[in-house]
């Protein structure tokens, strides 16, 4: 009861700092402390209602008198819920503490309504996850749409914020309607929403599969998966910066869960090609997501880049765990939802953390390209050791998160492998490689954006001129980065407990993937692992040498004084500095033609004859393939076809009561006949 009592205040607790927030607009300083301080504390009742049911392994169900005759209102929680209640609540306590301070910057401009909307966006996060029927799933689903929305367009006076919204809107309601259309599916073989009865439900094999499909690229285009992920990398830095990092922290994460909802628990993931679909389109997302992250000499629009090839890891896992499921593989099934949850979670922490990391630094110099930018650790320092923390955890160097999850990830295709089914033995260890190739590009990414904009000399005035933000910004910040190192060194307690969320998913018994400061994938013999040791490793490393050097009697050429760096015996120049383009110059050439997929085709004057002249090499950011020649037309029709429906309301009440009667006399033959 008390657990049921403490989800209902967290909610409560949301819509009272939003309506809070709103009627103190005009005060703006005590409106982003009500949204900020009512946001935390529901945050903190969240995980309080999700811990227990997450370590326990018991859920529980509210259920109210609906408005809808159809359709009661529903709260069940299980342990999947719980878990992504958890997830959504952590970073959603990080972000409040930093938006005390970060959200002062618009006092004056709509202070109050940014919180409104922010605590809004939360409450509904949770109950797009807690929501035990496909109805309200779907209004939760659209008021978070909705109102993410309005926080993407936030900066009206920005263009491309206001056009950034709207392609966004657009996306996720064309998604919106593919995840309505399958539940109506399930809706007309039980003849109830209730997602207890979709379990049951008996479809033909063709409608099974047309479920999935329109399930899976419906959550896609939320997700962000190629091809679906053109929306994102203009969305999410139009956000402010925390906002953003709910939005690729945990907004996108609520994809996965209606993917793993409908895939593995109301259709069972009983056909094996569903799980290589899913498993494919996340290892092609994975490697060309990061692709265009290294391109890129925006840091937000980095960081929404990599966001994509994240999501593409956490279905890969998925996607392996699906393999063994409709293969009668249990461990497999349980190990690969395993990896793609306990990837979800870290990727929330240390995606969060970097997009609260380039907040603060936009805070103080007003600008999100990174040419502009440089020696930033000098003058940020904690910062700066925050932002290399989730660049070391999105690196997956270990004994961060990120190492962990990605090692259960590759332990699942490892263990895919062997198969007996050929298309499955053949290609599992292929996507393991482009995994591979993902985590080697990944590193290389995000050395380029720490190295850039912390390192190195100052490249602008506003770059040396530049402080250290306010103490909630670095307290939200260093949540996260604690979260990242608990999580990488905890492997051992904490992936059990997800391991028990994909057991109960599956509906299996749970599987043995940790042993004391050992983590394994089902069996010890197979594989092992120890964050903790890794950890105790690398510190020796590092103070071994400078104990050694001190019992020699310390260090004999004394410190160097000179703060210009060494240029190979020449006179520095600030030329000589590595730029962020220069940085991504050789991948360009490298992977020329997974770059040329978002330029040559997509402009027309390019031909043959130009593809091996030095503009493509050095093209920075080039509009896509997809949104040239599909989702632009898309958009222009929609456009077009609003401004024809807007000539029917011409303001003339006689013709609207025209309409009423036209419409009356056609409901009215329709009934008769």
């Amino acid at each position: 009861m008390i657990v049921q009592q403490l989800f209902l205040l967290s909610i409560l607790l949301y819509v009272a700092g939003a309506v809070a927030s709103l009627a103190l607009n005009r005060a703006g300083k005590i409106a982003n402390y009500a949204s900020g301080i009512s946001a935390f504390v529901a945050a903190s009742a969240g995980m309080a209602a999700a811990i227990p049911v997450f370590a326990r392994g018991t859920g529980f169900t509210m259920a109210a008198v609906g408005f809808i005759p159809f359709a009661p209102f529903v709260i069940r929680v299980d342990l999947l819920s719980a878990f992504m209640v958890l997830v959504i609540s952590l970073l959603a306590a990080a972000t409040a503490i930093y938006s005390l301070a970060y959200q002062e910057e618009y006092a004056g401009r709509g202070a109050g309504v940014l919180g409104f909307l922010n605590n809004i966006f939360l409450a509904s996060m949770v109950l797009v996850v807690a929501s035990g029927d496909a109805f309200y799933f779907l209004v939760f689903w659209e008021l978070m749409t909705l109102v993410s929305y309005f926080l993407v367009s936030f900066d009206q006076e920005n263009p491309e914020s206001v056009n950034a919204g709207f392609i966004y809107f657009l996306v996720a309601h064309a998604g919106a309607v593919m995840i309505m259309l399958s539940f109506i599916i399930f809706f007309i073989h039980t003849g109830t929403f209730d997602f207890a009865s979709f379990r049951s439900a008996n479809l033909p094999p063709a409608t099974k599969h047309l479920a999935f499909l329109l399930a899976f690229f419906g959550f896609g285009a939320k997700a962000g998966i190629m091809p679906l992920h053109f929306w994102l990398p203009r969305a999410h830095p139009a956000a402010p910066s925390n906002v953003s990092a709910l939005m690729s922290g945990v907004m996108i994460k609520t994809a996965i869960y209606g993917i793993l909802r409908v895939s593995v628990d109301f259709l069972g993931a009983s056909v094996w090609w569903w799980g290589l679909t899913v498993l494919a389109f996340g290892a092609i997302s994975a490697v060309l997501g990061v692709l265009y992250a290294i391109n890129e000499n925006d840091l937000k629009r980095l960081l929404a880049y990599s966001s994509i090839e994240n999501v593409g890891i956490i279905l890969m896992g998925i996607g392996a765990g699906m393999i063994g499921i409709a293969r009668g593989e249990p461990v497999l099934g349980v190990l690969g939802i395993l990896a793609g949850l306990y990837h979800l979670v870290n990727h929330a922490a240390f995606k969060g953390l970097l997009f609260l990391g380039a907040g603060s630094v936009i805070y103080r110099l007003h600008t999100k390209n990174m040419e502009e930018m440089g020696g930033l650790a000098r003058r940020m320092p904690w910062t700066g050791l925050a932002f290399l923390t989730g660049a070391l955890a999105i690196a997956a160097i270990p004994p961060l998160n990120g190492f962990v999850s990605e090692w259960f990830t590759y332990q699942s295709l490892f263990m895919a492998s062997t198969s007996s089914l050929l298309a499955v033995k053949v290609l599992s260890p292929l996507l393991a490689i482009m995994l591979a190739l993902t985590g080697a590009l990944a590193a290389m990414c995000f050395v380029k954006a720490y190295g850039v904009t912390f390192t190195g000399p100052w490249r602008s005035n506003r770059a040396r001129e530049a402080r250290e933000v306010p103490v909630p910004m670095l307290a939200g910040t260093a949540i996260l980065a604690a979260g990242c190192i608990a999580l990488g060194l905890g492997a051992p307690v904490v992936a059990p407990y997800i391991g028990n969320v994909a057991s109960a998913l599956l509906g299996t018994s749970p599987v043995r993937v940790s042993d004391g400061l050992l983590v394994f994938p089902a069996s010890s013999a197979r594989a092992m692992l120890s964050p903790p040791l890794i950890a105790l490793l690398l510190v020796g490393f590092v103070t071994l040498p400078l104990l050694i050097a001190g019992m020699q009697g310390g260090m004999q050429a004394g410190r160097r004084i000179d703060a210009e760096p060494w240029a190979c015996g020449y006179k520095y120049s600030p030329r000589m500095v590595y730029a962020a383009t220069a940085f991504a110059q050789p991948l360009r050439v490298l992977f020329r033609p997974a770059y040329l997929l978002r330029t040559t085709l997509a402009r027309p004057g390019y031909t043959i004859a130009a593809y091996g002249k030095e503009a493509v090499v050095y093209v920075a950011r080039v509009e896509s393939l997809w949104k040239n020649y599909l989702y632009g037309p898309l958009l222009r029709g929609t456009v077009r076809l609003g401004k024809r429906v807007q000539a029917l309301q011409i303001g003339n009440v006689r013709l609207y009561c025209l309409y009423i009667i036209v419409t009356l006399v056609v409901l009215l033959v329709a009934t008769v006949r």
